[in-house]
């Protein structure tokens, strides 16, 4: 039992900011913060069933997509995320959150901070206006860094369609940051 305590602290602290970026992506930064505690807790609650048949960042990963699939069906979800358009027809994107500092960016300057957390913003703000088939694909190789294999599995479609759809997402989002954003903060 204390391996398996010790095991999910680890795996807490590796995942709970990609996985969190991830769900912002999907849901919002609104319901990002809930969703990533409710992961989490689906994920303590089965660590012991997990049989290493797969990567754990793929079995981390289909939690997440799971679960925020079924908030995005659930009823109340919708109705929520349609008063807060309607209320505020401007809206279009969610503003993202300050990402959360790494070790290697505590010893960066505050401009150079400054200059990732725009272009962060810039890279999230357009992956998010991506068709949901692209959006997803797209948010778990560059954000949550998986492969393309990896995101088959998390996702259960094809192989052939996950590169596809990578392929195609990715190049509608470049299009996207080449006629939007500043050249640097793209490359």
């Amino acid at each position: 039992m204390n391996d398996v305590v010790s095991d999910f602290a680890k795996i807490h602290a590796e995942f709970r900011p990609k996985v969190q970026r991830y769900l912002t992506q999907l849901v919002g930064e609104q319901d990002s913060e809930d969703l990533t505690q409710e992961v989490f807790v689906k994920i303590s609650r089965t660590l012991h069933t997990f049989r290493g048949e797969s990567a754990l960042s793929t079995w981390i990963y289909r939690i997440a997509t799971n679960t925020a699939v079924d908030k995005l069906r659930s009823a109340s979800f919708r109705l929520a995320r349609q008063n807060i358009v309607s209320s505020h027809p401007d809206l279009h994107n969610p503003e993202t959150e300050d990402e959360e500092v790494g070790v290697d960016e505590k010893a960066l300057s505050l401009e150079q901070q400054l200059f990732r957390k725009e272009r962060y913003e810039c890279y999230c703000t357009f992956i998010d206006n991506l068709p949901p088939n692209y959006r997803t694909i797209v948010a778990l190789s560059e954000l949550g860094e998986l492969a393309a294999d990896e995101i088959a599995e998390a996702l259960g479609l094809s192989l052939d369609v996950v590169k596809i759809r990578l392929h195609r997402g990715r190049v509608r989002l470049l299009k996207e940051l080449k006629s939007h954003c500043k050249p640097e903060d793209w490359l």
